[in-house]
């Protein structure tokens, strides 16, 4: 299994970014999505779709963050509005099977996302 993310970068408080990620080698059962790290913080869950389209967000997203899926390529999108300073971090895509024998945690490598006041 590979994943790779894309997007990213420099944006005000109040502007938007998309990110970006495409898996491949996970089975037709999979849950998809982006974890973030804040500056001196741990790990925090942002958001997760599974192939059938069930999505769970952060508290602190929802309403400002969309994830969504193309089915056929197994490429998730997390569209953020709205971002604050308190967005930023470092953001990583992660995935993993849902059936099967391998359903361990799979990531990419992050990607800065920093918000500017």
């Amino acid at each position: 299994v590979q994943l790779q993310a894309s997007g990213g970068g420099l944006v005000q408080t109040g502007g938007s970014l998309t990110l970006s990620c495409t898996a491949s080698g996970f089975g037709d059962s999979n849950r998809m999505g982006w974890y973030r790290r804040p500056p001196g913080k741990q790990r925090e869950l942002v958001a997760t779709i599974t192939t059938d389209g069930i999505t769970n967000y952060a508290d602190s997203v929802k309403g400002r963050f969309n994830i969504s899926r193309e089915k056929l390529r197994d490429t998730v999108y997390l569209r953020m509005n709205a971002l604050t300073p308190e967005d930023t971090g470092i953001y990583t895509c992660t995935g993993r099977n849902l059936l099967g024998w391998d359903q361990r945690d799979y990531w990419a490598q992050g990607t800065l996302v920093t918000v500017s006041s």
